[in-house]
């Protein structure tokens, strides 16, 4: 198998904890071949679609954890799949992306997440799906929407709805005098809708992540602590994480939500859970994979790559395919 992966700067992944080496790892143990290309990288040209890839080997170490080789311009169509795995925001550029990513799939690349499911779920909103597991919020972009909800609730959490990693959180309490102030830069005074919910106190006892892998829940899910005196428990602000099973009520919100998942063949998908409540679904670039591995011993990033494959023999079954050139020059 030859697969792509579409990632940020490979000098800015930090091997002990990216998901995707993890991946890269597991298909390359299975003797796939890998490529790596950066967004910008992208392009089509007369129906067909592009990248200056680089072949890439891999290693499970800290330092020299890979081997490039130089860029290739080489048509997508000539691998099997491509995982897009560049990190939010899901921004104008991101979502030209995605229409790069729909040319290959139509020349028969099996997409990772499907890109129309990149653009059409929105991972603060997607949680939104699912009512009954969700805390109370309101998405908009105008003041008082948000001032009636604070005086409602008394405590709220307020974020971007196309960021990641816990950049632009903010707690708010009822009396803030920063309020406006944090309205006008989420909303650019009122330009772009963001997300209010209802402040969840369980933050204190840890931001859970839970894979989820063609529909089905990973056994094992990552817990991740805020520091003291912090209310983001993301790693890249916080570093500190347990690894701990589903409880009853994390089974329930992961199967309803893994529903939905498998029925729009969204094979990978992380969802967050505080306390007993949905957060976030994170379809664009899950993380928590070596965390997990790494502590229950069970590696979800092979399952993964044993669903892909499964995925990928399913789509050669259902459609025919040209492999007259498939060779990465």
């Amino acid at each position: 198998m030859k697969i792509g992966i579409v990632i940020d700067p490979v000098h800015n992944i930090k091997p002990k904890k990216d998901s995707s080496l993890a991946l890269m790892l597991a298909a390359q143990a299975d003797g796939a071949e890998i490529f790596v290309v950066q967004q910008d990288d992208l392009f089509t040209e007369n129906g067909c679609a592009y990248g200056h890839m680089q072949k890439i080997e891999v290693f499970d170490r800290e330092q020299d954890w890979c081997r490039l080789d130089d860029k290739k311009t080489v048509k997508l169509a000539c691998l099997d799949m491509l995982f897009m795995r560049k990190d939010p925001p899901v921004d104008k550029r991101f979502i030209h992306t995605t229409y790069v990513l729909d040319q290959a799939a139509a020349e028969g690349v099996s997409v990772v997440n499907p890109p129309h499911t990149l653009r059409d779920f929105n991972e603060k909103i997607f949680a939104a799906h699912f009512p009954e597991f969700s805390p109370p919020y309101t998405i908009g972009a105008d003041f008082g929407i948000f001032k009636e909800f604070l005086d409602l609730h008394g405590k709220i959490i307020m974020k971007p709805l196309d960021g990641m990693g816990g950049d632009g959180v903010f707690m708010i309490e009822k009396g803030d005098v920063n309020f406006d102030v944090i309205w006008e830069t989420l909303t650019q005074r009122g330009r772009y809708p963001v997300i209010a919910q209802r402040f969840i106190e369980d933050i204190s006892a840890g931001d859970k992540r839970i894979i989820v892998i063609d529909g089905e829940a990973f056994p094992h899910m990552l817990v991740r602590l805020p520091a003291k005196g912090s209310i983001r428990g993301n790693l890249a602000v916080s570093g500190a994480y347990d690894v701990r099973r589903l409880s009853e009520k994390d089974h329930a919100i992961s199967e309803a939500v893994g529903k939905k998942l498998k029925s729009e063949n969204i094979l990978f998908a992380g969802i967050d859970i505080i306390g007993e409540y949905l957060t976030e679904v994170n379809i664009t670039s899950p993380t928590g994979l070596r965390e997990i591995a790494r502590e229950s011993g069970a590696d979800p990033a092979v399952l993964l790559w044993q669903k892909a494959v499964a995925l990928r023999l399913r789509d050669c079954d259902n459609t025919p395919r040209d492999t007259t050139s498939r060779t990465v020059a």
